[in-house]
């Protein structure tokens, strides 16, 4: 990062810095919602609208670029962030409350799955080739050439997430798919992190400069009246968004009400239930509990992974596992929110909690404390899960977590099918345990976009076979991932070209496979070149 640097706190837009108004946003520390002494404006319908417009002039040319055009823009963005410096981070701490540690390591994840998407980019998998060679003299019909790949979807309007400034933030997992893919980015900063936002997006310009990319490929607006403007604009054609079910929800109802509906790929709410089962209890049920309520609170319980609900079967072991969570819930250090807004969001969720006739307060310091969050546990009865009960499955963002004893593996079945989708699905299991388990997983896997084994779900791999989505609430659309390289798909179709002539060919598609791809031709999976065969091109 630059020894100088400015603020503006005004819109990113095909290149330049536009505003209008007042700059009436105010940045605030998380610690204590003290100002921190920057403003930013507001976007206007007009700006919102030319950054969705610049986006869409973008789209033809940066579209056309090569993969490997593409890899070189990732890993130039890529290398800016990793130039992000002690302001940057002073900054992201101000904001977040975030320590420092994480911060750096979400940094580093953060210009890794840029240049995991450049790898990806360069190996050839995201044009999907896939070749039907004519054939002229089958009967009674000839076929005609078919060769299929893939294109970018459009313009893209990312959300900004509120518990992962850089990871799920401005040059994030969403706004690395779609520029990987080949879509211009239309980014709305989250109102937590504006300063670091900015920063970001002056990295990801700096890197449009050095590569040389349309100016409209990248754009960010601010404000919190534009979302549903951004998402009804005729050139934004997919929405990336992670934050609460009432936000995606809304989007999602906006986007299927546009004249012409568009995909939205939001990650919204989950409770990522853990089964402890009776042989892993018997064997480790200390280890566990002090497992799990380290995954729970982990920073602050602010992750969508975050285990929320924890089953077993009653027993004394499970009764001891209980006994071991309060005392090491009571122990628990409160910590700094993202923000001031949710903490209140936690706190109102604490009180629902406090309402429900079938709940019972375990542990944790309920009295309010100035700027901090306690860690809580709650058991609920078991007919709640049974009879499917609404606030049992509300997710409450923030270190709390439901304790649920179930009778036997009947009940834990039932109590499970009741369960809505999830991000994940936990199962801690012993050798002892692996007839029940075999009972549990295809119901899991129904549930959930990841089931794990004898780990937490906290932390999440970012790589080719990692999967962060789930059926709903968990995510609007359970065919994708907003972490790992098969989230470009979600910003990619199909295209077809039917007896194309070869001089118009892509070079994914020409007979010679310049570009060494993995195709499927008539049915074979081959890197092979169809010049000089049977199937070379008869045009």
């Amino acid at each position: 990062m630059p020894n100088t640097f400015t603020l503006s706190g005004k819109q990113f837009i095909a290149g330049q810095r536009l505003a209008s108004g007042e700059a009436e946003l105010i940045s605030r520390r998380a610690d204590n919602d003290q100002p921190t002494g920057y403003r930013f404006y507001q976007a206007s319908s007009a700006e919102t609208a030319a950054a969705a417009q610049a986006a869409a002039q973008a789209l033809p040319a940066y579209s056309q670029t090569s993969a490997e055009q593409r890899a070189a823009f990732l890993c130039a963005i890529a290398n800016e962030i990793d130039a992000l410096a002690e302001p940057f981070f002073t900054f992201a701490m101000q904001e977040t409350a975030l320590p420092l540690a994480r911060l750096q390591g979400e940094r580093a994840r953060t210009s890794g799955q840029l240049r995991l998407f450049a790898e990806l980019l360069r190996r050839g998998d995201v044009h999907g080739v896939r070749i039907d060679c004519a054939l002229p003299e089958r009967t009674p019909l000839p076929r005609p050439d078919l060769r299929q790949y893939r294109t970018a979807l459009g313009p893209v309007a990312v959300f900004g997430a509120s518990n992962f400034p850089l990871a799920f933030s401005t040059a994030g997992g969403d706004t690395a798919a779609a520029l990987a893919a080949g879509c211009p980015v239309v980014f709305k900063a989250h109102s937590g992190h504006m300063i670091t936002a900015e920063l970001t997006a002056q990295a990801i310009e700096r890197a449009v400069q050095q590569q040389q990319m349309p100016a409209g490929v990248f754009n960010m607006v601010f404000g919190a009246r534009i979302g549903a403007e951004l998402v009804q604009h005729p050139a934004i054609q997919a929405v990336g968004f992670t934050g609460s079910l009432p936000g995606g929800r809304a989007l999602f109802d906006l986007a299927m009400r546009r004249p012409q509906p568009i995909p939205v790929f939001a990650e919204m709410s989950s409770i990522n239930p853990v089964v402890v089962m009776p042989q892993a209890l018997v064997q480790r049920g200390q280890s566990i509990a002090q497992e799990l309520v380290a995954s729970f609170t982990l920073g602050c319980g602010q992750f969508c992974t975050k285990p929320g609900l924890i089953i077993g079967i009653r027993s004394p072991a499970f009764s001891q596992l209980i006994d071991d969570l309060k005392t090491r819930v009571h122990a628990a250090t409160p910590q700094h929110m993202l923000n001031a807004g949710t903490l209140a969001h936690y706190r109102h969720g604490l009180q629902a909690l406090e309402q429900h006739p079938g709940l019972e307060h375990l542990a944790g310091n309920l009295a309010p404390q100035p700027h901090l969050a306690a860690a809580q546990l709650y058991q609920a009865d078991a007919q709640l899960l049974l009879n499917g009960d609404e606030l049992l499955q509300a997710e409450v963002f923030g270190p709390v977590a439901i304790v649920v004893a179930v009778d036997d593996r009947q009940q834990l079945q039932a109590a499970l099918e009741q369960l809505q989708g999830q991000l994940t699905a936990t199962l801690l299991v012993e050798p002892g345990d692996m007839a029940a388990a075999a009972e549990l997983l295809p119901l899991l896997a129904r549930k959930a976009g990841r089931v794990l084994f004898n780990g937490y779900p906290t932390g999440v791999e970012v790589c080719d076979a990692m999967v962060h989505g789930g059926p709903y609430p968990a995510t609007s659309d359970a065919r994708g991932t907003s972490v790992g390289t098969l989230a470009i798909e979600r910003f990619l179709r199909p295209v077809c070209l039917q007896n194309p002539p070869a001089a118009l060919l892509p070079a994914a598609l020409q007979d010679s496979n310049p570009l060494n791809l993995l195709r499927l031709v008539n049915g074979t999976y081959t890197r092979s070149s169809l010049e000089g065969t049977a199937y070379g091109d008869p045009r």
